[in-house]
């Protein structure tokens, strides 16, 4: 996960899919389940078929699954293994948490933001169009039901982002679920926020239903969000109050989430509230 620079920094990966929206109709409407790409006890091999550089330190790539209508078959809110090697050859394995559903079928997408010293970054940075990534999933504690609570609160850091947008996403495009999403997404800099478009998109596609506030440390002159670290007035005003039947999800940096949780403890949320990924 992507460290803000206030906190420190590693490697970044973020998985993005492409709505695909026959595919999700039927795999909503039907419930239909495809045997997934994955193993969780072995790496497999996926070729990489599209690199498409999104800015000077962020690309996205997209890897194909076995045939056109495969699925890459994660559980809402779990990760992959990715695994690599760094700049001296040394073996690395990072967890990335894909944004893609079973809905799209046939690949799944990474957007990679990479680091000068970060080691997984190195290896994003060498590959190649034809190049292969090994991969082992699914991994994660979080199981997503529909129904499990009437709201979600959400507050994530940098990368953190990840698991967020993959549960919101499942979330509004089920259109048998009515569970609402209340996120906080924390930056440094405006051009640190990602999946910005995606996530815009969603709000504006569901009002309803999806609420997202920003918060910048260092934000440009004209900026209606919020600034400096997200605080317990911020998370009062944007997230669901404290019940029985919601829930707050955490991921960013480690220092990030131990003052977030300090936050719901003071505001009262109690410890079956509160999930971190």
């Amino acid at each position: 996960m992507e460290i803000l620079e206030s906190y420190g920094v590693e490697t970044v990966g973020i998985a993005v899919a492409v709505v695909a929206v026959a595919a999700g109709a039927a795999y909503f409407y039907f419930g239909k389940k495809s045997k997934g790409s994955l193993d969780p006890q072995n790496f497999k091999d996926f070729k990489l078929v599209e690199k498409n550089q999104l800015s000077h330190n962020v690309a996205k790539f997209r890897f194909a699954l076995p045939t056109p209508t495969s699925v890459l078959g994660l559980p809402i809110g779990q990760h992959i293994s990715c695994r690599g090697k760094d700049n001296v050859g040394e073996e690395v394995i990072k967890p990335y948490t894909p944004t893609t559903l079973d809905s799209d079928l046939g690949y799944f997408e990474l957007v990679i933001k990479m680091y000068p010293q970060g080691r997984m970054s190195h290896h994003f940075r060498e590959m190649r169009v034809g190049d292969y990534l090994s991969v082992k999933g699914p991994k994660g504690r979080f199981k997503y039901l529909v129904g499990q609570v009437r709201a979600f609160g959400m507050l994530a850091g940098g990368s953190g982002i990840t698991p967020m947008f993959q549960v919101t996403r499942a979330i509004l495009e089920n259109p048998t679920d009515e569970t609402k999403v209340h996120l906080i997404y924390a930056n440094v800099t405006y051009e640190d926020i990602l999946l910005k478009e995606e996530l815009d998109s969603l709000a504006r596609n569901y009002p309803d239903r999806f609420q997202i506030y920003y918060v910048l440390n260092q934000p440009p002159d004209e900026w209606n969000g919020g600034v400096g670290f997200v605080s317990k007035e911020m998370i009062k005003a944007n997230c669901p109050s404290p019940a029985s039947d919601i829930q707050v999800l955490r991921c960013g940096p480690p220092p990030m989430n131990k003052a977030m949780a300090a936050h719901l403890d003071d505001l009262g949320y109690t410890k079956e509230m509160q999930f971190q990924f």
